[in-house]
């Protein structure tokens, strides 16, 4: 079945990305070079290798230049959220695409992330660790597929340990044309989030608070505030 679609007008979503992909302007390779000549070689590594980049000429098989942003602020990481997807693809989104994934409320958001990085940390076995996300706050106003009105039906696509399924219906929701999906977070209770589809409804994209994730230990992390944007 196809889920229902319904208006979605949330204000200040949060999507918490690491720190240390925060665009900073040059190539983080740009250290490495000893000359203007180097630097240009460095450049175009950067370049030959980047998915945004590559996207946005056209070289990459899930997303093109006509679908990315330009001109707004945060534009890179908009488009970085589409174009750099993870390889063995998210909830609703496969290797080739990604997705703009956010949640209503920080709790929720910090709850995603957190499970997300113990499972990484559990798969060493040492729950010790230290990393910053900065909080991009996002607006939206469009019609997406509703899995919080079919919830009996949404099983197979809530699955708390596969996405097999909820990739395959993003895959059709793509094709047909969809713009997204809003769906009760798997990973905390009462919680909502939203997967967009299209760069374009990411909307008034602004960056909050940066917050401190510790892990001492257990598989439930220690969040701080890190700082304030000025």
């Amino acid at each position: 079945m196809t889920p229902p679609v319904s208006l979605v007008r949330q204000y200040d979503t949060h999507r918490l990305i690491p720190s240390r992909h925060a665009a900073k302007g040059d190539s983080v390779l740009a250290a490495l070079a000893d000359d203007d000549a180097h630097l240009q070689a460095i450049f175009e590594l950067d370049a030959a290798t980047n998915d945004r980049l590559l996207a946005e000429h056209s070289r990459l098989p899930g997303i093109g230049p006509e679908e990315l942003v330009f001109g707004v602020p945060h534009a890179a990481v908009v488009n970085a959220s589409f174009c750099h997807a993870h390889p063995l693809g998210a909830r609703f989104s496969g290797p080739d695409r990604g997705a703009w994934y956010a949640a209503f409320d920080l709790e929720t958001s910090q709850a995603e992330v957190a499970f997300h990085k113990s499972v990484q940390l559990a798969e060493i076995d040492r729950f010790d660790d230290s990393v910053t996300y900065d909080d991009y706050l996002a607006d939206f106003s469009a019609s997406f597929h509703d899995l919080r009105a079919v919830k009996k039906a949404a099983r197979a696509w809530l699955d708390p340990v596969s996405y097999e399924a909820s990739q395959r219906l993003a895959e059709d929701l793509l094709e047909q044309g969809g713009l997204g999906v809003v769906y009760p977070s798997v990973r905390h209770a009462g919680g909502t989030c939203v997967a967009c589809f299209r760069p374009a409804l990411v909307m008034n994209v602004r960056r909050a608070r940066t917050y401190r994730f510790t892990w001492s230990g257990t598989p439930t992390p220690k969040v701080t505030v890190e700082r304030t944007p000025r």
